[in-house]
């Protein structure tokens, strides 16, 4: 069931995020609008729009959110295998599940680290560039 599910949300994501999709939808709209004459601009006529919009949006809010779940899922998997077969600390494998604090002390944590290896970086510039000025020979 879960596979079925899976296939079908990713299907109609698919088609229903195209650009034949959407100028469908602008058709369906521009000829409702168009009817409304016809119908005298009656509340059954708004009815029909309002009616068809809310129950496509409602659906599609549940579609979408599995598609972005399976996708951040599937990207979290990636990262974590990069992490594992990389240098990085393995610590940082699984820290989509940490709380809002513990991820705000992570972060704290590698800001600090990056400052450090920014501060590295610039003073190893520095002295290579003094080193350069003093071997330079003079003509």
């Amino acid at each position: 069931m879960d596979r079925i599910f899976a296939r079908f949300a990713s299907a109609t994501a698919h088609i229903t995020g195209s650009p034949a999709a959407f100028i469908a939808c602008v058709v369906a709209v521009v000829l409702w609008a168009v009817s409304g004459p016809f119908f005298g601009f009656s509340e059954t006529w708004q009815l029909v729009i309002n009616t068809g919009t809310t129950i496509v949006t409602f659906l599609m809010v549940f579609l979408i959110q599995n598609t972005q779940n399976r996708d951040g899922a599937a990207v979290q998997a990636k990262l974590d295998e990069i992490i594992l077969f990389s240098d990085a600390e393995n610590e940082f494998v699984g820290i989509e599940r940490l709380t809002d604090r513990e991820l705000e002390a992570l972060h704290a944590r590698c800001e600090k680290a990056a400052r450090r290896s920014q501060q590295w970086l610039q003073h190893t510039h520095s002295e290579k560039k003094a080193r350069k000025g003093r071997s330079k020979p003079k003509s």
